[in-house]
């Protein structure tokens, strides 16, 4: 049962972050630690992200709602867990002095274990119904 609670509540902050980006996308893009490092602003862009975002969290939602829709969960996670993956290379790049420093604390608290956590609670439990 918490594994269902856990995807509600990741996935309506991955709903929340894109209902921020499509509302306001100037002020996310400009108050997100380390997003104006990635380069200029370009509206276009944060929504397409936003997009992403919202269907990653509709997928999480759709698991905490019914069980049996696990799958979309795992496909939500899977954007998330990719999303994280491209943050860790870009820590391991600043550790070797590869790329610009990051925000560490940042990333590893609002975006890495946020995505890990979303792959973990996206697969059913034993004993939990599955599609």
């Amino acid at each position: 049962m918490w594994k269902r609670a856990a995807a509600g509540v990741l996935g309506a902050m991955s709903v929340i972050n894109a209902l921020l980006m499509w509302a306001d996308g100037r002020r996310w893009y400009d108050s997100v630690p380390g997003v104006a490092f990635t380069g200029p602003y370009n509206p276009h862009f944060v929504q397409d992200i936003g997009a992403a975002f919202f269907a990653a969290g509709l997928g999480l939602i759709a698991r905490a709602w019914r069980p049996r829709y696990w799958p979309a969960a795992v496909a939500g996670a899977g954007f998330l867990a990719l999303h994280a993956a491209i943050h860790v290379g870009m820590l391991i790049g600043a550790m070797l002095g590869i790329c610009t420093a990051r925000t560490w604390g940042f990333d590893i608290a609002a975006v890495i274990l946020p995505a890990a956590l979303s792959l973990y609670v996206a697969f059913p439990s034993k004993g939990e119904s599955h599609a």
